[in-house]
């Protein structure tokens, strides 16, 4: 199973020796991985992580979906009423059934993490299980292999965890009050008292008003208090927003107009129309506080969230039941950016699971508009062969510098490294064949390889 050194890169010899020494020049770079879902209890208790398979397997929704998709029932990953509880079942489920992952960056990305980090080099099946589970089990006991301690190994500079608007950022505290190094910093995602489709949106503006002390029965008061979250989370370290919409429409009402349509939401008698386009209006608002307060906005678009109404009842969220919309962004976000969009305090990454927009919408407006910036390619498109496909479809257009580098979005910590490992390697082919075809120096692409590897993500999100 052992890595091969020219993995990902381009099987011409001279674009792949000139490739090699791009990648090369940044392999070891520190990672910046400004937009994740790392646990931040990871980060503020640096607890031992238990077990392969709740390292490995339940929690990750790339693995559960897969597995889900040859009938392997949610129970006997660990999750749900009546769950698998030994964590060797589990893995050994798993282990059956790797043959699955043949051609996916998942497997690319597991097999990253047992060569490098566990020393495990027999591919994973039903006859190595065993010997694969005891060798990562022996070392999770040890403390060097705790979350901080692999931060530390992994070379990570900075990493931001996404959390709610009513998260009280606990972890973060004990984080600044112990003696580790690590910068790990919140962003600010308001989708549960933004989204009046959200379980539970009524009771949680309750709460916004409670932990803010702003009337959120009232249009001033309820966004007085997005203002003060914005204000705490920034205190803690934050740079950014996010906001994961099912569209990336905008709006820009008229202030009565914005009152009213608050009214009817806070009431609890929005239609389904009225719910779209308040959250189409709090784009546009989160917009102007971002004036004020320099948040850099993301926007996570065009994703059909819990596409089973039976699997998010039984088991919850994130399980993989997450399915890519179509998705439009010239004509819905000219609100916003006729609003504030040429305002120098602004900055907006957008991120797509439609690549058909990539060379038709969203390449021309990022290469016009000068506060948008295009991110990676996001969740589905996060592959060898997604990372090829945005390169090609955007840099004609919007260049290299209005992209926002590489994020790994991942709540799977071992995997991060070999995200950006892929990246890196990714990368540094398209630069290499960019040279060979003459269209770029040399010494040009040595220059734009650790933009891309670290500084364009540090520039985007003001990371310093």
């Amino acid at each position: 199973m052992t890595l091969h050194p020219d993995r990902l890169l381009p099987p011409d010899p001279a674009t792949r020796k000139l490739a090699r020494e791009l990648y090369h020049a940044v392999a070891d770079l520190p990672i910046v991985s400004p937009h994740g879902h790392t646990d931040p209890r990871w980060w503020g208790e640096n607890p031992r992580f238990s077990d392969p398979a709740q390292l490995f397997v339940t929690p990750d929704h790339y693995v559960t979906r897969m597995l889900t998709s040859q009938g392997v029932p949610f129970e006997a990953m660990g999750i749900g009423v009546g769950a698998e509880t030994d964590p060797r079942a589990i893995w050994r489920l798993f282990a059956r059934n790797f043959h699955l992952f043949r051609g996916t960056p998942s497997r690319l990305w597991i097999e990253h993490a047992l060569e490098s980090l566990f020393g495990v080099t027999e591919r994973l099946s039903e006859a190595t299980a065993d010997r694969a589970y005891d060798a990562i089990a022996e070392r999770l006991a040890r403390p060097e292999f705790r979350p901080r301690e692999l931060y530390d190994r992994f070379n990570i500079e900075v990493i931001a965890t996404t959390d709610g608007a009513l998260d009280d950022l606990a972890q973060h505290a004990a984080l600044r009050g112990s003696d580790w190094s690590g910068r790990v910093v919140p962003t600010y995602r308001p989708d549960a008292v933004v989204d009046p489709e959200a379980p539970g949106f009524a009771a949680a503006l309750d709460r916004l008003g409670e932990v803010t002390g702003c009337d959120t029965g009232s249009w001033d008061g309820y966004l007085t208090a997005h203002r003060a979250r914005r204000a705490f989370f920034i205190s803690m370290g934050a740079t950014a927003s996010d906001h994961g919409h099912p569209t990336p429409r905008t709006a820009d009402l008229p202030e009565a107009e914005a009152r009213a349509l608050f009214d009817r939401v806070r009431r609890g008698e929005a239609s389904v129309a009225d719910a779209e386009l308040f959250r189409a209006q709090m784009l546009t608002e989160m917009a102007r506080m971002s004036l004020e307060d320099g948040l850099v906005m993301q926007l996570h678009a065009g994703s059909s969230r819990g596409h089973s109404d039976a699997v998010r009842a039984a088991y919850g969220p994130d399980r993989g039941f997450d399915i890519p919309l179509p998705s439009s962004f010239t004509e819905a976000l000219r609100p916003l950016l006729n609003a504030v969009g040429l305002d120098p305090r602004l900055s907006l990454i957008l991120f797509t699971l439609d690549e058909t927009t990539y060379a038709r919408e969203l390449a021309p407006l990022a290469g016009v508009w000068p506060c948008l910036r295009l991110g990676p390619p996001w969740w589905f498109h996060d592959s060898y062969e997604g990372m090829r496909r945005y390169r090609e479809a955007v840099t004609e257009t919007a260049g290299f510098h209005n992209t926002a580098g590489f994020n790994d979005d991942t709540r799977a910590l071992c995997s991060i490294p070999a995200r950006h490992d892929v990246a890196r390697r990714v990368d540094s082919g398209f630069l290499a064949e960019l040279v060979v075809t003459h269209r770029l120096d040399e010494e040009e692409a040595f220059e734009i390889a650790p933009l891309l590897a670290g500084d364009l993500a540090r520039q985007a999100y003001r990371l310093g």
